[in-house]
């Protein structure tokens, strides 16, 4: 009977274990849909609920697109050279161009401003509603009849999802014209080819697959963290170990949302 006990006592721990795993993923999907439902509704956009949505979206995409945007033309200019050179050198100079277009802008552009935005916007978003939760913010809000998804998340979530989109299309638009600048000049000689050069790598199944990766990524980070703040709330010590199984959950997203971009590509 006692030697029963420890295998009882552990395969107990790892069944709430396993159940606890479960219930975060499903309110994170909950969640999720709540938010679509929410975006969808033309009631979620009333004079009030504009304002606010209004603002998230500049406080979290203008102070940061400048930035974000001069540091990927200055890595473009660096990678595009570093592989131009190198090519050349094995005599692969043809290839050259559409290695940094796939490298850069295909895979590097959307999971760098996914993280950008997380790590500017949506986690410290993220810690403030969960001071608000902490504060009973958000209870006194309920008490007055106000829905505190629809007032407090959804714009940070919208405005999360905004940013990183417009970041990952801005920087794949400078990046591709300082590419081009870096390799051909201020000429219009090579337009051609590297319009063709385009065309063979964007072709239609590459951009669905782009399109829907900058998507995800961008709902990763918006949602998750903004999950971790509504429902991973407890004790100190409980609300630390909820943040940070909210980063590790929001990083093996983009990790499973890049493996499957990466196969979808390339294999």
């Amino acid at each position: 009977m006692t030697s029963r006990d420890p295998l009882q006592s552990r395969l107990t721990q790892a069944g709430q274990a396993a159940q606890h795993w479960l219930v975060e993923w499903w309110r994170l999907v909950h969640l999720g849909a709540m938010i679509l439902v929410l975006t969808l509704s033309p009631s979620s956009y009333s004079r009030e609920s504009r304002v606010v949505l209004s603002r998230h979206i500049y406080i979290n995409t203008a102070p940061i697109l400048l930035g974000f945007t001069v540091l990927c033309a200055l890595v473009t200019v660096v990678l595009t050279r570093i592989v131009l050179v190198t090519a050349l050198s094995y005599g692969l100079s043809q290839y050259a161009l559409q290695v940094v277009i796939r490298v850069l802008v295909l895979e590097l552009i959307p999971l760098t401003a996914a993280l950008f935005v997380a790590l500017r916007c949506t986690i410290p978003d993220g810690a403030e509603l969960t001071a608000m939760q902490a504060s009973g913010e958000l209870d006194e809000m309920r008490r007055r009849g106000i829905e505190p998804v629809r007032r407090e998340v959804l714009p940070r979530v919208v405005a999360g999802m905004f940013s990183g989109i417009t970041l990952a299309a801005l920087s794949s638009v400078v990046a591709l014209v300082v590419a081009y600048l870096a390799t051909y000049g201020f000429t219009l000689s090579g337009l051609a080819a590297y319009t063709r050069l385009f065309g063979q790598v964007f072709s239609p199944a590459v951009t669905l697959i782009f399109v829907l990766k900058t998507l995800f990524f961008c709902l990763a980070v918006s949602l998750i963290p903004m999950a971790s703040a509504l429902y991973g709330l407890g004790g100190a010590s409980v609300r630390t170990s909820a943040e940070m199984r909210g980063l590790v959950r929001m990083f093996a997203v983009i990790l499973l949302i890049e493996v499957a971009s990466l196969v979808g590509n390339y294999y």
